[in-house]
């Protein structure tokens, strides 16, 4: 046969892994060689903060921007970090101390043409919703376009990762040393559910997260995502809190 679709190929390519690439995968190696992580995973009814969700862009999408999910997560990782402050901290292994920060400069894991970057959405216990996505949208425009400054690509004390459409059902993501934990959505997947002896169809996603288990026991990880799992299911109290 000469069917070109079956042809062996024997072609190479070597790419160099340089400059920014090259600093990603040092940090990346630099993050597991270090820190002992552990990854917990729940699952999230998410179907009232969708509803919520539709109807505040419905009312306001045109005069205060639309909302995506991402907002509502992290205002509710901001509200549970106030429960649980040992998550918002950062450790440093030559001194065997952990710094506990009272602001939350959330970091935001962003895609970019030259690889992962991290811009950093200043004193996120600050912002309402819309201010939150507006601020998101504007350090991911930078970062994809070469724009972040040194300043908006560092300082950062908790992280939050999300690959949108893409993110799959699970994952274990890496910490963004020297912090000591990150926290990612998963694809919202609508799926039947039993509710009251009943099946229902129920927008359902999971919570992907890890942590650093020099400085943050199991029990703590787990009350810290369910209590995010508790803001998002009964997402009027982000309003409210």
């Amino acid at each position: 046969l000469n069917d070109p679709r079956y042809a062996q190929r024997t072609d190479e390519e070597v790419i160099p892994v340089i400059g920014l690439r090259r600093k990603i995968a040092q940090k990346m190696q630099e993050a597991k060689r270090r820190i002992p992580h552990f990854t917990y995973v729940e699952e999230v009814d998410v179907t009232e903060l969708e509803d919520l969700r539709a109807r505040l862009n419905a009312q306001y999408g045109a005069s205060r921007g639309k909302l995506t999910l991402l907002p509502f997560l992290i205002r509710a990782m901001v509200l549970a970090v106030r429960e649980h402050p040992e998550v918002n901290a950062r450790y440093d292994d030559e001194a065997a101390a952990v710094t506990r920060f009272a602001a939350v400069h959330l970091g935001l894991a962003t895609q970019t043409s030259g690889g992962l970057m991290v811009p950093v959405i200043r004193h996120a216990e600050a912002l309402d919703l819309w201010a939150c996505a507006a601020e998101i949208l504007r350090l991911a425009e930078a970062a994809r376009n070469g724009k972040a400054t040194r300043e908006e690509l560092g300082g950062s004390t908790l992280t939050v990762t999300s690959l949108g459409p893409l993110a799959g059902i699970a994952h274990t993501p890496v910490i963004n040393h020297p912090e000591v934990a990150i926290v990612g959505p998963n694809r919202i997947v609508e799926r039947p559910m039993i509710r009251g002896g009943r099946v229902v169809a129920r927008k359902m996603m999971n919570v992907s997260s890890s942590f650093d288990h020099r400085v943050v026991d199991g029990m703590n990880a787990a009350e810290f995502i369910q209590r995010i799992r508790a803001y998002l299911e009964c997402p009027g109290t982000l309003l409210l809190a």
